[in-house]
């Protein structure tokens, strides 16, 4: 009898079909935009680490999180974007650690890449946390003063807020007594203004994706009485 049994899939629980997807790729571009920054670019008259090319879609994608599910999700997915980074950050300086094989010649050009790249995740560590959890918290803030309107506003100076921490903090860390303090400043400067530029051109993107969740996932979150604190609890 059992042999005829067919069981249905199970539907995901309202609010929560894509919210892993979205989860993934803010995490996802997190990891690659500090393994990709030890390379420094030129653009034009900025200077800029070459995680730009990635870095400003986290933050996106950190809108669109905050945004559709609320403030109190994004920030276990930002802890969890910490957990990864430490992880990777480790592994890397563990694998300068292993003895090369005789016939490999790369390990002094591995070990300055990849040596380089823990400094570059501690200095993120603290910048991440801190610009992440005020984009959120300022969009989350403001979506309750605005009733939900002017998303674009609500976006762009969560950004403007936590993008100027991130790149103030990441680039004097992980930066400082590398170069010069004045091409360090500049270093920051020319990357917060790119990001800003970036999220705007990205906002007409930005504000499909998140009608599309909204409509796709049946919700709307406003975080009435939630305490805006990084650790756990309402």
């Amino acid at each position: 009898m059992t042999d005829n049994i067919r069981m249905a899939p199970a539907a995901a629980p309202q609010g929560q079909a894509y919210f892993h997807v979205v989860a993934m790729i803010f995490v996802a571009t997190l990891l690659i935009s500090n393994t990709i920054a030890v390379k420094v670019t030129q653009a034009g008259p900025y200077t800029l680490p070459a995680g730009i090319l990635v870095f400003p879609i986290s933050y996106i994608f950190g809108d669109i999180l905050t945004e559709c599910y609320g403030f109190a999700r994004t920030r276990s997915v930002i802890w969890t974007g910490f957990a990864c980074l430490a992880a990777m950050s480790a592994f890397y300086w563990l694998a300068t650690l292993l003895p090369p094989a005789a016939f490999w010649t790369e390990q002094e050009s591995f070990s300055r890449l990849f040596g380089f790249v823990p400094r570059i995740a501690a200095s993120s560590f603290l910048a991440y946390l801190i610009g992440e959890f005020l984009n959120s918290s300022v969009l989350s803030k403001l979506k309750l003063l605005t009733s939900g309107r002017h998303f674009w506003l609500r976006a762009l100076l969560s950004t403007i807020v936590g993008e100027g921490a991130d790149s103030v903090i990441f680039n004097f860390a992980a930066f400082g007594g590398v170069f010069p303090v004045a091409t360090v400043a500049w270093i920051a400067m020319s990357g917060f203004i790119l990001k800003v530029a970036y999220e705007i051109i990205a906002l007409p993107i930005t504000y499909v994706v998140v009608a599309w969740i909204k409509r796709a996932e049946g919700i709307d979150v406003y975080d009435y009485g939630v305490r805006y604190r990084p650790f756990g609890g309402e």
